[in-house]
């Protein structure tokens, strides 16, 4: 241990509490000034850090590996070794949530140029399918319609390509009407537009609330209603757009959807261990630790199924090896969760085993609504 170091003489520049160590005992401001050269910050910088590394290699591997672990060491008193447990699950949250918007962002990305690739590379052949003139319309008027969505998403490469893609689609179209001795195209026929929603519902109107709350509520409803309807009714391309923003949303109201699960699961516990006499905040600590592993376990099972999918085409052998790790990690959820249960709480088996199930069923339901919850919300991005 340092030994404190004496300023005497010297007071605390904020309380003014006469200094005995480096920190003002009174305040617990420090007594060196900020105001450092450059190479002084860059050093403290560093050394932040490496400390913080040090406790993300003593707390990431135990919450992993060892259930209940970091529960029974914050219980102890232990605690300077590891990253807090709202910290913690919070970081964990973000992250695993990043880098599944991420995978997720990626595999639209994905089908949506599989899609324009489709898309331009349409010669028309399925209007020979079309029985009647009416029915060559609508399907060239739904090739349109994609067309024009890659213009959107493309540049101007794919404009163009796209724009010879309309040509072909026309004769291919013309081709068909003369077959079905029907008229041809007009010269200034108008290609559709995507399919908008057009009609205007009737505002919600609720008497107990301000007019900026309704007006609010009214503009979400209407976003929620236009992405739906390009969602179902609109072309291909529209519809990805659509499940791209309604991505984009749910992502984004998801961490704090399950900052809200973590006291109500919490109090849950609460409930099923009333009498082991254990205090709120202890069972807030076990939620946390818990929710932080469930956290970590998926951002693992996402990295593993991205990696899984990136060697595939390189490396094939890796497939088996990979997707035994991937239903071991699948595996270690559930069994982790009891153990952790077990040790802390240190119940028997039977009393073990049936509150697991039952807690796991309540769990099961809390999620599944806090999901909704954040799909309804998402809808309206």
């Amino acid at each position: 241990m340092k030994s404190l170091v004496s300023h005497e003489g010297q007071h605390c520049a904020n309380c003014g509490t006469p200094l005995v160590g480096d920190f003002c005992h009174g305040c617990g401001q420090s007594m060196h000034s900020v105001l450092k050269p450059m190479h002084h910050m860059v050093e403290e910088t560093v050394e932040t850090v490496l400390h913080i590394d040090s406790r993300i290699v003593h707390t990431l591997p135990p919450l992993f590996l060892k259930p209940g672990f970091l529960t029974l060491e914050y219980f102890s008193g232990r605690r300077v070794r590891y990253i807090a447990p709202f910290r913690l699950m919070f970081v964990l949250c973000l992250l695993c949530f990043f880098v599944l918007h991420l995978a997720t962002s990626a595999a639209i990305s994905h089908s949506i140029e599989q899609r324009q690739q489709h898309v331009l590379l349409d010669r028309g052949t399925d209007f020979a399918q079309a029985d009647s003139a009416d029915e060559v319309h609508e399907l060239l008027d739904e090739k349109n319609n994609a067309l024009n969505a890659v213009r959107t998403f493309g540049d101007d490469a794919m404009a163009a390509q796209a724009a010879r893609v309309k040509q072909q689609l026309r004769a291919a179209a013309d081709r068909r009407l003369a077959e079905l001795h029907a008229p041809p195209l007009p010269a200034a026929y108008a290609t559709a537009s995507p399919v908008t929603r057009s009609e205007t519902s009737k505002p919600v109107q609720i008497a107990w609330l301000p007019d900026f709350a309704n007006q609010r509520l009214n503009a979400v409803r209407e976003h929620m209603l236009d992405n739906w309807h390009a969602f179902r009714h609109g072309d291909a391309l529209s519809r990805e757009a659509a499940k791209d923003r309604m991505v984009n949303g749910v992502f984004g109201k998801l961490p704090g959807a399950m900052l809200v699960l973590v006291p109500v699961f919490a109090l849950l516990l609460k409930l099923f261990y009333v009498f082991k006499r254990r205090l709120y905040m202890e069972h807030l600590i076990v939620a946390l630790h818990s929710q932080a592993f469930l956290f970590l376990w998926l951002l693992l099972c996402t990295l593993l199924a991205a990696l899984a999918g990136w060697l595939e085409p390189h490396a094939l052998w890796t497939t088996y090896p990979l997707n035994w790790l991937e239903r071991i990690l699948v595996l270690w959820a559930p069994i982790y969760l009891l153990l952790m249960q077990k040790r802390i709480y240190r119940q028997g088996w039977p009393m073990t085993l049936l509150k697991y199930w039952c807690i796991g069923w309540c769990y099961f339901w809390l999620l599944f609504f806090v999901l909704i919850c954040a799909f309804v919300l998402g809808l309206a991005h």
